[in-house]
């Protein structure tokens, strides 16, 4: 029988890395994806969807933080499925390129 997984991706950020997120990471049952160590360029949010949100978001201004969290929610609510799988297949060929470079950095 097939099973359904959380694969889990994050950097190595010190904060990410930490006794207690790795624990949680492990109760919630995630399976982590190793990341190499100094690859901002292979962080899918630092490529896909925060350039993405911040073009939206570009220009304009909020009076609250509250406001700011219903922007970034309905802006990732209005997103159709295929954005997120296109944006991890990008990040799929990324990885296949950093391997191909040997570890090199991925121009973008």
């Amino acid at each position: 029988m097939l099973r359904r997984k959380v694969l889990f991706h994050q950097d190595n950020a010190r904060v990410h890395t930490s006794v207690q997120s790795m624990a949680e990471i492990h109760n919630c049952g995630f399976e982590l994806l190793p990341h190499p160590p100094y690859s901002p360029d292979l962080a899918p949010s630092d490529f896909f969807l925060f350039p993405n949100l911040k073009k939206h978001l570009g220009g304009k201004r909020f009076s609250t933080n509250d406001e700011v969290k219903a922007a970034v929610d309905a802006y990732f609510d209005s997103k159709e499925e295929s954005f997120f799988f296109n944006g991890l297949n990008a990040w799929k060929g990324r990885c296949q390129k950093c391997i191909e470079l040997d570890g090199d950095y991925v121009e973008k």
